[in-house]
């Protein structure tokens, strides 16, 4: 495994396992496999509802908490300095542990900088190892970085070869802010798989189209936090360190680049309604959650 470190000191694998969209009865059996065969980064959030999974299955693996970096994220509808705090302190419960290595913002909405304050406070507490943001355009990210306390030290966004952020990667690095890929394979959008370029690329290492994602994402600097729920291709996720892309097969997947958002802009104010809506909806669960039991 490789490592990266953070502008703080604290060293990141920088490949690691996600668990968005496992559902909860597999999630567990999923953790389980991908600990076993050698992932030592997990990545969940509030959002997944999969934290309590996560933390069942790093206590049954016997793994030393602290050989697991840890990874999750705060949810919009916990903003606000206390609620979000309170969240946080609540992920540590059902992760079961008593501290994370890394706390993100989800999304770059309502109030992200009370509730950003709270990771602050919790990181200077001792409670949290690293925190950053999620999903937030070079602008906001620029905007967070210079008036924030503490400068993010990670910003987990949409990267992979349809969509290359070469320029948000230039404003990261120059704020020292690690980039962290999620959908590294863009979901196999576009045919990625089966791309005639990254076939042939890893025809000539005995690797496939994934594989050569990831190698790619990796010589860019790129934490990457691929998802599957099939342990033989957890496997083949993991051997991406026997070999090197040439500069030419960097710049054939170079030429992939369409800088086109695959799945939805955080710009697009018919998106920015939706998030809000989905906020409101699962408030209104919670509220009539809450009257059943007071019932």
């Amino acid at each position: 495994m490789e490592f990266i470190t953070l502008r703080n000191g604290v060293r990141m694998p920088i490949l690691g396992y996600g668990v968005y969209q496992i559902p909860q009865d597999i999630c567990e059996r999923c953790v389980l496999d991908a600990l076993q065969v050698g992932y030592r980064s997990l990545d969940t959030a509030q959002s997944y509802f999969n934290e309590e999974q996560v933390g069942s299955a790093i206590e049954k693996s016997g793994i030393p908490r602290e050989e697991i970096f840890l990874t999750t994220k705060v949810w919009i509808e916990h903003y606000g300095y206390e609620q979000a705090k309170a969240s946080v302190l609540e992920s540590m419960e059902k992760l079961r542990t008593d501290y994370l290595d890394l706390v993100l913002l989800h999304q770059p909405f309502a109030d992200y900088y009370g509730s950003y304050r709270a990771l602050e406070d919790l990181y200077e507490a001792g409670k949290l190892r690293s925190i950053g943001i999620s999903n937030f355009y070079p602008d906001r990210m620029v905007d967070i970085a210079s008036l924030a306390r503490i400068r993010p030290l990670v910003n987990q966004i949409e990267v992979h070869p349809l969509h290359q952020q070469a320029e948000a990667k230039q404003w990261l690095d120059k704020y020292g802010i690690q980039m962290e890929a999620w959908a590294p394979f863009g979901e196999g959008r576009g045919g990625l798989f089966t791309n005639p370029a990254l076939t042939q690329i890893g025809a000539k290492y005995g690797k496939t189209a994934a594989q050569v994602m990831l190698r790619w994402h990796i010589q860019r600097g790129i934490a990457v936090i691929p998802k599957s729920t099939h342990i033989e291709r957890m496997r083949e996720n993991l051997e991406v360190f026997d070999f090197a892309l040439t500069r030419e097969d960097m710049a054939a997947v170079a030429a992939l680049d369409q800088r086109q958002i695959a799945f939805f802009s955080h710009q697009d104010p018919a998106m920015v309604e939706w998030f809000v809506k989905m906020v409101e909806e699962r408030k209104k669960q919670h509220d009539c959650a809450k009257e059943q039991k007071s019932w």
